[in-house]
């Protein structure tokens, strides 16, 4: 069956057990912190040791709630441009016992940086290619799958730079793909065409954040492609409110998908995009609500139990589609 890359070392696919496929220990804007380093609660130390500080105490507190809550095995996506330290990921893993997966790519929506600005698909892909055989960031500690992203803008120049470069690192290492997507903006269908007209075998494809439309229609055009869609973004009612993406998890169950889809909440245990009270805002105006990595085992999984779902689907879910992604 293989092994999977985590960041305490490699595992064997079997052993990863229940796993959420897509949530963040930690998302920060890495340039700010890289010109302002006292912008970080935490802060990195040579040799490669994470000082404590809050966003680390909270990655801390939130690992060991999966823990204790059943989940053994979490995909984490944050990729360049979100903060990505796998140091500080291996800390929370080897504190609370959570399996991490670390991947590699780019998180953007429009901007590159010159550097990849003035660097083809084949040249960024080696980027890619080299966290997954060598390793990321100086460390010995590989990727496991490849992350890029499609938003409101669209599948414009860059973002298709980038999804090529991502196809062509799939292609040739074998790993999968995790891309961000809009439904709002319909960038699904190009992303795939993409992967598709890059030779990637779509089996290995996981569309994020599909759960945020009801319009089954859209999601089933996709699963039909052959690839694998994240209903994902459970709390984050701003994109689709709870009640309605649990109508679409029933009617895809239903529709006997159980084996192209991934239940997880997108979760951050802390993040620097907004200012403090800005996020206490949007929390109070009912624009997330218990978005955390809790969310699926203690309401999502309860809830879909009691609406019909069988043991053997929320098994599939929840343990065989990560082996199945991950290890091909």
């Amino acid at each position: 069956m293989g092994q999977v890359p985590t960041v305490t070392g490699m595992v064997d696919a079997e052993d990863l057990g229940t796993t959420l496929i897509h949530e963040h220990l930690r998302n920060s804007d890495e340039a700010v912190h890289s010109q302002w380093p006292q912008a970080g609660a935490a802060k990195e130390e040579p040799p490669h040791e994470v000082a404590p500080g809050e966003d680390f105490d909270i990655a801390i507190r939130e690992a060991k709630a999966a823990v204790d809550l059943g989940i053994k095995t979490i995909g984490e996506p944050t990729a360049m441009f979100l903060g990505r330290d796998v140091n500080f990921m291996k800390r929370v893993s080897e504190e609370t016992g959570l399996q991490v997966v670390p991947c590699t790519g780019i998180y953007t929506y429009d901007h590159l940086p010159q550097f990849f600005m003035n660097r083809d698909p084949d040249q960024i892909a080696e980027f890619f290619i080299s966290d997954i055989e060598q390793g990321i960031q100086g460390t010995d500690i590989r990727a496991a799958f490849i992350k890029c992203a499609a938003d409101e803008p669209g599948v414009n120049e860059n973002i298709e730079k980038i999804h090529r470069a991502a196809a062509r690192a799939s292609v040739k290492t074998g790993a999968p793909i995790m891309a961000h997507s809009r439904p709002a903006s319909n960038t699904g269908p190009r992303q795939v065409e993409i992967f598709e007209e890059e030779g990637v075998d779509l089996s290995k494809v996981q569309i994020a954040h599909c759960g945020d439309t009801d319009d089954l229609d859209y999601i089933e055009g996709l699963l039909e492609k052959g690839v694998w869609v994240g209903l994902d973004r459970y709390g984050l009612d701003l994109f689709l409110p709870y009640e309605k993406r649990q109508t679409t998890a029933k009617a895809l169950l239903e529709r006997g998908y159980a084996d192209r889809i991934f239940l997880s909440a997108d979760s951050v245990a802390t993040t620097d995009w907004f200012p403090p009270n800005v996020i206490e805002q949007l929390i109070a105006a009912g624009a997330a609500h218990d978005w955390t990595i809790r969310i699926v085992p203690e309401r999502v999984l309860p809830d879909l139990r009691e609406a019909g779902m069988t043991e053997e689907q929320e098994r599939t879910m929840m343990v065989d589609n990560a082996v199945r992604w991950l290890s091909g």
